[in-house]
């Protein structure tokens, strides 16, 4: 294969991709540039003599140029399909980029807010309203123990059981325990703290004027119906840039921030997963990169030969 000849089976492939496959012009010029950078890559030698080792190294170099995972692992798509196309016109001993992979993506810790944050954002007075007694009471709840939001709104005033409905979860108040039904239907009974304990209280003393159809729900939002996830989402957000928090606040923040800050004061990571509910204990560790991001931010704070 000359050069020329190799521009041709390019154009050609691309050719395919647009009247056969009939991709977007737009894709279409997205694998061209992925395809000509495999080219400029091979410099004098063949596409078909490329082999297996010559596309790692080529891989290697992206991500030492620091490219990031996820177009790395679009070009190597882009030229497998390349290479799988030009067997079927050339005689070729192997498709050289089948089994390699792109680097993996680092993994984006959770977020999660400093306790002084948490604090303040869960512990705000509203009016005695209905609505601020509910948002109080759901955001103390999440914070306090730690619940998915889908959790939160599942739960129900008592345990119901019976032959037309059964109770996914509620709080038990003698106890000062949570029963919730996770995810693959999986129960756990999580520790409430005492402030959530009374913002609940005070937001069930208020609640049977709002009942309608949703006679189980423990919340309940303005016309009566059990709390929807969304309206919870959209309540956490507006409450936080109403106190002056910057950060983009959604219930699942309080959940890491609940996560985070009990591994912080105990170190125990078999307790918090018990809480959180995780099936593996992989899960959890997350926390524990956070709880080292938090002794780093200190380190570098207080000691005076840290890194500034």
């Amino acid at each position: 294969m000359t050069t020329t000849t190799q521009n041709d089976w390019i154009q050609q492939y691309l050719n395919v991709l647009r009247q056969q496959r009939q991709l977007s012009e737009h894709t279409v010029s997205a694998y061209a540039l992925d395809l000509a950078e495999l080219l400029s890559y091979a410099q004098h030698k063949e596409l078909a003599s490329l082999t297996y080792f010559d596309i790692r190294r080529l891989t290697s170099q992206l991500h030492a140029q620091e490219l990031n995972p996820r177009s790395i692992a679009r070009k190597l798509s882009s030229w497998r399909g390349f290479y799988r196309w030009l067997a079927e016109q050339i005689s070729m001993p192997a498709n050289p980029v089948e089994g390699i992979k792109a680097p993996k993506k680092a993994k984006s810790l959770p977020k999660a807010l400093g306790a002084d944050d948490a604090v303040q954002l869960v512990a705000h007075h509203g009016s005695d309203e209905a609505s601020p007694l509910a948002n109080r009471a759901m955001f103390e709840l999440l914070y306090s123990s730690g619940l998915r939001v889908s959790e939160l709104v599942g739960l129900d005033v008592r345990d119901c059981s019976d032959a037309s409905y059964q109770s996914l979860g509620w709080v038990d108040f003698a106890q000062a325990e949570v029963r919730v039904t996770g995810k693959g239907n999986k129960q756990r009974i999580v520790p409430v703290g005492k402030p959530a304990l009374a913002a609940l209280q005070d937001w069930l003393a208020i609640r049977p004027t709002l009942v309608k159809t949703a006679e189980h729900a423990l919340f309940l939002n303005e016309r009566g119906n059990r709390m929807s996830v969304r309206s919870v989402q959209l309540r956490l957000k507006a409450h936080a840039q109403t106190i002056g928090i910057p950060a983009d606040v959604h219930p699942h923040v309080l959940r890491h921030s609940f996560a985070s800050h009990v591994l912080q004061s105990s170190g125990d990571l078999r307790a918090v997963q018990e809480m959180l509910g995780h099936r593996s204990i992989a899960a959890t560790q997350v926390y524990t990169a956070l709880d080292f991001q938090h002794l780093a931010q200190v380190y570098d704070a207080t000691h005076p030969r840290a890194k500034k």
